[in-house]
């Protein structure tokens, strides 16, 4: 089992503003490889600096998203899936930075750690801190590193209580 966790904070609204992606490879429940990178979005309009302390000034000489695509491309390859907590948000964003740029989006299962520590955990509230709470996982939240490890970690506690059951 191979999996990659991702996270993306982004500079606005607009889904194609990634400023800062995390990426973590799982295999066999371990994280073997881990990265976190700053990207250059299209415009210098940060509306979310009060949340993940980006500016445009920690930013402006990052590289953008398709200059960065061929770094972390091999993220995507050779894994069973790909877990973000709530999914739709870091696909919208990874699809929105993909269209931009003229990059074919990854063909890859994507999963919601959100919904699976609802049906699978039974937890409730199943935001990002209040699970970490609950697995005592230490979480810098909004820093897309942190989000990303506690999504692997998660990711890992849902598998290992789907095996159990399922065996």
């Amino acid at each position: 089992m191979r999996f990659l966790a991702m996270d993306f904070e982004t500079a606005n609204y607009s889904p194609d503003s990634a400023c800062a992606l995390g990426l973590a490879i799982v295999e066999n429940y371990k994280i073997v490889k881990k990265d976190s990178r700053l990207i250059r979005p299209p415009s210098e309009d940060f509306v979310f600096t009060y949340i993940h302390g980006i500016a445009w000034e920690d930013v402006m000489d990052e590289p953008d998203f398709g200059e960065l695509w061929p770094e972390i491309s091999g993220y995507f390859e050779g894994v069973d899936f790909v877990a973000a907590h709530n999914v739709s948000f870091d696909k919208r964003v990874l699809r929105s930075c993909c269209e931009r740029h003229l990059i074919t989006f990854p063909e890859v299962e994507f999963r919601c750690t959100v919904q699976l520590s609802r049906r699978v955990l039974g937890f409730r509230p199943a935001n990002l801190p209040a699970v970490c709470e609950r697995l005592k996982i230490k979480l810098n939240h909004h820093d897309a590193l942190s989000d990303t490890l506690a999504c692997a970690k998660i990711m890992m506690k849902v598998l290992k209580r789907q095996s159990q059951t399922s065996g």
